[in-house]
């Protein structure tokens, strides 16, 4: 996977970018070997993001039915969208998070290998949407 150069700012929903160290997640992509420093350059812990114990656990229990994890789904549970966007993205102030980008190129972090199975991509969606920003996926080498 190839980092843009001009990467300034890491936005993470949880504790650490050490989450994907087994190198599925894209926030081990950045953090075990790409040419990027989240240690060196901005970092943020975004937890408003995160989903709520609850909607985690929904979308644990499609994961279940399925017999997929985290890391090998492919696909949200449709009941977790819609409740995310109502529950989170509908209710949060993008405009603080706005404000400290500013003019930065940043990245989202999950641990999620794929973002269409990620709640990153539905945050990433609101704000093309809503603020025009472009989005690109960075996906790990298989």
């Amino acid at each position: 996977m190839s980092l843009p150069p001009d990467l300034r700012l890491a936005l993470d929903r949880a504790l650490s970018v050490s989450r994907g160290s087994d190198g599925g997640g894209a926030s081990s992509s950045v953090d075990s070997g790409a040419s990027w420093d989240v240690y060196t350059h901005g970092y943020s812990h975004l937890k408003e993001l995160a989903p709520t114990t609850e909607l985690r656990a929904l979308q644990y229990a499609e994961d279940a039915k399925l017999g997929e994890g985290k890391r090998s789904r492919t696909a949200l549970a449709p009941e977790y969208v819609e409740r995310y966007t109502e529950e989170i993205l509908d209710r949060i102030d993008f405009e603080p998070i706005l404000r400290w980008v500013g003019a930065s190129r940043a990245a989202l972090l999950c641990v999620e290998r794929d973002p269409e199975a990620c709640h990153r991509s539905l945050v990433a969606a609101r704000l093309a949407s809503a603020q025009g920003f472009a989005v690109e996926d960075l996906r790990p080498p298989e």
